[in-house]
């Protein structure tokens, strides 16, 4: 579907980063600007840094994006940035729950906002995995996923990029059922492993989705990233080489990581444009 009728839209990324150099903000810089060009569709954006200078959008935006991060996502509650995002958030609740307010603000979190996202509403538990979870890894569709259409045109599973210490698992689902939140996404099956699978994507509301991994990430950036002589040192000292070696493999295969580059925000910023602007073919 190619979007027609010519109109500016404001997209915000929250950087949630704190100054830690990252592939995530460049790769949501991109998908932005490809969707842009593609829909023949003006599109600017703007950065906040959340964590290093308490720097939160207002409402002047239609989309918000709010990125991943290092650290634990328990350790900052109560700091002064994650009181100002989460004033953010109320702010964008309150407005999508005017009716009065006929275009709705659409909000997409990924990895660490995600974590923030769930212990805010405690939709989970969000608590340290046994260990880092690093790398290319299968995403399975639950019934409200497969329904769900900023998965549209996704398999069962797919693949996604996973960097994470964390988690979020042990759903309360009395929670979800008073949101009107959905879990759309679990992790991998490990039949030999004796742990809770991990929520992997949750329709928070009708207008706010998140997802534990990393649907931004691009293959041909993290590739080369992969294999510059630093991060590759890096990988193979933390992970071994095969875990090195998998990764390249599968950010070259069309049928995983490309993919969902393609698909899952391109899906979101489609969707939250549409409600802003009545005239499509």
């Amino acid at each position: 579907m190619c979007l027609v009728e010519k109109k500016q839209f404001r997209v915000a990324i929250l950087d949630l980063y704190e100054g830690v150099p990252n592939q995530g903000m460049r790769c949501i810089r991109e998908i932005i600007n490809q969707f842009s060009d593609f829909n023949n569709l003006e599109i600017s954006w703007d950065e906040f840094d959340v964590r290093q200078k308490n720097e939160v959008p207002d409402l002047s935006y239609d989309i918000f994006i709010s990125s991943g991060g290092p650290g634990s996502p328990l350790d900052s509650e109560g700091s002064e940035w994650e009181k100002v995002y989460f004033t953010w958030l109320h702010t964008i609740e309150k407005w999508n729950a005017n009716e009065a307010n006929i275009q709705k603000k659409y909000v997409f979190f990924i990895c660490h906002s995600f974590q923030l996202a769930c212990r805010h509403y405690n939709i989970g538990n969000v608590c340290q995995r046994k260990s880092t979870s690093f790398g290319v890894f299968p995403v399975h569709l639950l019934k409200d996923g497969k329904r769900e259409i900023v998965f549209e045109e996704m398999k069962d599973p797919f693949y996604a990029v996973d960097s994470r210490d964390f988690q979020v698992i042990e759903p309360k689902h009395n929670t979800l059922h008073q949101l009107g939140a959905t879990i759309l996404a679990i992790e991998k099956e490990r039949p030999h492993v004796q742990l809770e699978r991990a929520i992997m994507a949750v329709r928070f509301n009708e207008y706010m989705i998140g997802t534990q991994f990393h649907p931004e990430a691009d293959a041909v950036g993290m590739s080369m990233h992969l294999q510059t002589e630093d991060k590759k040192k890096t990988v193979i000292e933390n992970y071994g080489h095969d875990k090195w070696s998998s990764m390249i493999e599968q950010l070259n295969d069309p049928d995983k990581i490309v993919y969902t580059y393609e698909h899952i925000l391109p899906n979101f910023l489609q969707i939250a444009v549409q409600s802003l602007q009545p005239v499509e073919i």
